[in-house]
């Protein structure tokens, strides 16, 4: 029994999930249509069907603000006893804000001030209406510097673009915040081919104390894939580094393939299994 996600890009284009065959077979694309303004627009759009269907940005908005309204004030009443709909409400707007981040609990419960347990309680009903996914580490290892924390990810851009009242222009200029608002729409894409396999792979992320960081991790029986977004259209050599590390320290002789998403033109080798890939691969 699978979960009904939004849409994914291929979904709304009518496209047959490709990126997981990309990968097995290093048949990577160029990218000759989506610059990353083409890209941005899209992620702004986000993947629920009626909002997509909406010309006016206030409209878009106004759906999703009544959307998690109509979640909290009625749906959760079924399975949850909240008793501070505002303060969930806030949460919500935090999660939105860390999306693909580790976030602080301890900051968070102080500001909004409640315990943890009320926090992990608020967390888990917010996963279990699928507002939030959480994305458990990678630890497949006996390397002891591992970071053990998930990160968690807003499962839609376009309720996270919503609820944050982001601008695109100041989104686009902002390294920070293109940055999130890049991965959290990649996760959404790979999360959702990952589960039409049928258990045969899992994702995860990776960290460590030494601040290494791999934003993806697609395991299966036989292979590894590293996957690093990064929202701009330059690429350099320098951002396979963590992924060069992985390959040759905790990969235990597996096949491992390291890819960086981007926003270029050019599907690129670096070399050793390593590749610079253009982000519309995730949906043509």
């Amino acid at each position: 029994k699978r979960r009904l996600r939004p849409l994914t890009q291929g979904e709304i284009l009518k496209k047959k999930p490709q990126f997981l065959y990309r990968l097995q077979n290093n048949e990577f694309t160029n990218n000759t249509k989506y610059d990353k303004e083409t890209i941005m627009n899209l992620i702004f759009k986000g993947g629920f069907p009626e909002p997509l269907a909406l010309k006016d940005k206030h409209d878009i908005k106004s759906w999703y603000k009544d959307y998690i309204n109509t979640i909290i004030e009625y749906d959760l009443k079924d399975i949850a006893n909240i008793k501070r709909q505002e303060i969930l409400k806030k949460l919500i707007e935090v999660i939105s804000s860390y999306s693909s981040k580790f976030i602080d609990k301890t900051k968070i419960t102080s500001a909004l001030g409640i315990s943890s347990q009320t926090l992990n309680s608020y967390l888990c009903v917010l996963e279990n209406t699928y507002i939030i996914d959480q994305l458990y580490p990678w630890i497949k290892t006996d390397y002891e510097r591992i970071n053990k924390q998930s990160k968690y990810y807003i499962t839609d851009t376009g309720l996270m673009n919503s609820v944050l009242n982001w601008n695109f222009d100041n989104v686009f200029l902002d390294a920070d915040r293109s940055g999130k608002i890049f991965e959290t729409f990649a996760y959404a894409q790979i999360a959702a081919q990952v589960e039409l396999e049928n258990d045969t792979y899992s994702l995860y992320h990776y960290r460590d104390r030494e601040q290494r960081e791999i934003d993806f991790i697609i395991h299966s029986e036989d292979k590894i894939y590293g996957i690093e977004i990064k929202a701009g259209s330059n690429m350099s050599s320098n951002y396979f580094k963590h992924l060069k590390w992985f390959k040759n320290n905790l990969t235990n002789g597996k096949d491992f393939i390291g890819i960086v998403l981007y926003t270029g033109e050019s599907a690129l080798s670096f070399g050793d299994g390593l590749y610079a890939v253009p982000m519309n691969n995730l949906w043509e």
